[in-house]
């Protein structure tokens, strides 16, 4: 059955689950019920379309599973595909509340279809390629900076005369690889007209910098078309109640986009230092009583939320907005 195209095309709307993997993707048809496995190759990939065809597909989920989905993702997509890549434990835990405890490729396949099914996840806008290439560089620049930190850590912690020595070797070459990356990511952005106005509009907020800016067009390909709520849940600033009955729980942040919420902090602080009205905001908060990290999460908050609606209306920060 490996790879096998059904002869005749099938006039019933079909929701299709992708279980992805390195070498291999494992395809459920529902309602057809039909179970494929393909190469997760150029040839498989071709193999999967052609399967597909010749049914009437509403919608295609698959897992996010670091580089190896996205071939699978690209071909559908460009070939008409309404294709939805979801984090892997929102799958897990659909699974689990539908009383699916075990983990196997089928019935992990059968999951992605039930969960396009149910819950109608977002098709996302295919990115263009200058945005890709910028946050490849923007990912290998994250690393060369993590780099960084850990062999300052160990540069502080080094007691031998030699091993300072080559610790400092490694971070003189890693400097220059953080240098050239920046430089890179600038003058792609600086190619690309709708990057390079986004660049403006960010940061033309005060407290907000060049590496601040870049990893929120790297990582928030989304900026601008969400909602305030939404784009301040997918960075992981809005406080997620935590009610039941006559309980009324603390307000905390979690999960979203890490990557993105560590730099806005650093923004977060200047901002509240220098941004006119966050900085009223922050000291209000403050005088309130709350504690100094939540008040700051509020203005981190506050910032991405004045950052998506200006690139919304297409527009720089002005101190006095009519």
């Amino acid at each position: 059955m490996q790879g096998k195209v059904s002869p005749e095309p099938n006039a019933t709307r079909v929701y299709v689950g992708i279980d992805v993997c390195k070498d291999r993707l494992d395809v459920y048809i529902h309602p057809v019920g039909l179970t494929l496995a393909f190469a997760n190759s150029p040839e498989g990939i071709k193999r999967l379309k052609r399967s597909l065809k010749a049914h009437e597909v509403a919608l295609v989920a698959m897992e996010a599973t670091g580089k190896f989905h996205r071939p699978a993702h690209r071909s559908l997509h460009a070939d008409g595909f309404a294709v939805a890549v979801v984090n892997p434990l929102r799958s897990r835990l659909f699974a689990e509340a539908a009383g699916a405890l075990a983990k196997t490729t089928g019935s992990t396949a059968g999951c992605w279809r039930s969960l396009a099914k149910a819950s109608s996840p977002t098709r996302p806008r295919r990115p263009a390629r200058s945005w890709k290439a910028c946050r490849k560089l923007a990912r290998c620049r994250d690393a060369a900076v993590a780099a960084r930190t850990a062999l300052l850590n160990q540069l502080g912690a080094a007691t031998a005369r030699p091993a300072a020595v080559e610790i400092k070797r490694q971070l003189r070459a890693v400097e220059t690889a953080i240098e050239n990356l920046g430089a890179e990511i600038e003058r792609l952005i600086g190619a690309d007209p709708r990057l390079a106005r986004r660049l403006a509009i960010l940061t033309s907020i005060p407290g907000v910098g060049t590496v601040t800016a870049i990893a929120l067009i790297t990582g928030l390909a989304e900026l601008g078309a969400l909602s305030a709520k939404q784009v301040a849940m997918i960075v992981g600033l809005a406080p997620i109640a935590w009610d039941s009955g006559q309980m009324s729980g603390a307000r905390h942040i979690k999960g979203g986009r890490a990557h993105v919420r560590r730099a806005l902090y650093m923004a977060a602080v200047a901002a509240a230092r220098f941004n006119p009205a966050l900085k009223a905001f922050y000291d209000r908060l403050l005088a309130s009583g709350k504690k100094p990290k939540v008040a700051l999460v509020a203005v981190m908050r506050n910032l991405v939320i004045l950052a998506n609606t200006l690139v919304c209306e297409n527009r720089t920060w002005k101190p006095h907005q009519a």
